[in-house]
């Protein structure tokens, strides 16, 4: 009884170990067919070096393709330069003032105008504005307003910043009204263009 037990114990493992080798390594038993060899390369520059190849039976053929590859010269980088200001032209088409009397009103207002680096459309310009304004009159007063001066600045005190003589002087209250027209328009043009459609600057 007991020596078949053993013999049942031993054929028990056996079918384990078996059924183990076989799940662990399923090519432990077809690696030793003659379809598989090993293969020993033998010159190498360094000596024998041992290198394990596998064959199959039956044959093969592996293709191998590269992607086309295209250089391109990198792009060179544009330099664009950044536009010059120029002063704004007149849009409106402003009348030609013509030469103004030596010594006038117009006349420091046409040397102010140059100093600014402006050209002769933008004196144009102011010489249309400042004639709806005053007429170049330096006295020039709106008693429902209260603007003041050639430029009409409103009130007339503003003109205070550009010279203490401001409600007597041309040079004074053309120098204050270029700066306002500056400040806010650009140009002389700009103010003009900006009277035509408003009415007011």
């Amino acid at each position: 009884m007991r020596s078949r037990a053993v013999l049942i114990g031993f054929a028990f493992t056996a079918a384990v170990g078996f059924t183990l080798v076989n799940v662990v390594d399923p090519y432990s038993g077809s690696a030793a067919t003659p379809a598989y060899a090993d293969t020993v390369l033998t010159t190498s520059r360094f000596g024998a070096a041992p290198v394990q190849s596998a064959t199959a039976p039956g044959s093969y053929t592996v293709s191998v393709t590269r992607e086309s590859v295209s250089i391109k010269e990198k792009p060179k980088p544009v330099i664009v330069a950044p536009p010059k200001a120029t002063a704004q032209a007149s849009s409106s088409g402003a009348p030609a003032a013509g030469t103004p009397d030596p010594g006038s009103a117009q006349a420091a207002g046409y040397a102010a105008v140059q100093a600014r680096g402006w050209g002769d459309d933008q004196y144009n310009c102011l010489v249309s504005l400042w004639n709806r304004e005053s007429h170049w009159n330096v006295y020039a007063y709106n008693a429902s307003s209260g603007a003041y001066g050639i430029p009409q600045a409103l009130p007339g005190s503003k003109m205070a910043s550009a010279g203490a003589d401001w409600q007597t002087n041309a040079s004074t209250q053309i120098a204050w009204g270029l700066g306002y027209i500056q400040g806010r328009y650009g140009t002389p043009c700009g103010a003009w263009d900006h009277s035509e459609n408003e009415g007011w600057y």
